[in-house]
């Protein structure tokens, strides 16, 4: 967590256009888990990283908007259209009530 957190503050400051980290899905849905399984512990790492660089005292408008995901895509169309939907809403949601982020790039 404390590299994430140091790469976080060094984007900040050194390359604030750059994505600082993809939060990966990916793995877990190749592993067998479901689109809702997926998407639950992908946000769940993301929320992890979130509070450790709120922890370190980062301010969460100066780096969240340049988080990205990376989900995996399986032939159902829909369900997976749904969970990128759902997961697009929850982030946003979890941004702005838990963690106060007032930027709406976030």
């Amino acid at each position: 967590m404390r590299l994430i957190t140091d790469i976080f503050s060094y984007c900040k400051n050194n390359v604030p256009q750059w994505n600082t980290v993809s939060i990966s899905g990916y793995h877990i849905r190749e592993a067998g888990a479901t689109a809702v399984q997926e998407v639950a512990f992908t946000l769940a790492d993301g929320i992890t990283y979130v509070q450790a660089a709120l922890d370190s005292g980062l301010d969460i408008d100066d780096f969240a908007s340049r988080l990205s995901f990376f989900f995996n895509v399986h032939n159902n169309f829909f369900e997976e259209v749904a969970k990128f939907r759902a997961a697009r809403k929850l982030w946003a949601q979890i941004m702005r009530d838990r963690f106060k982020a007032k930027n709406p790039k976030v």
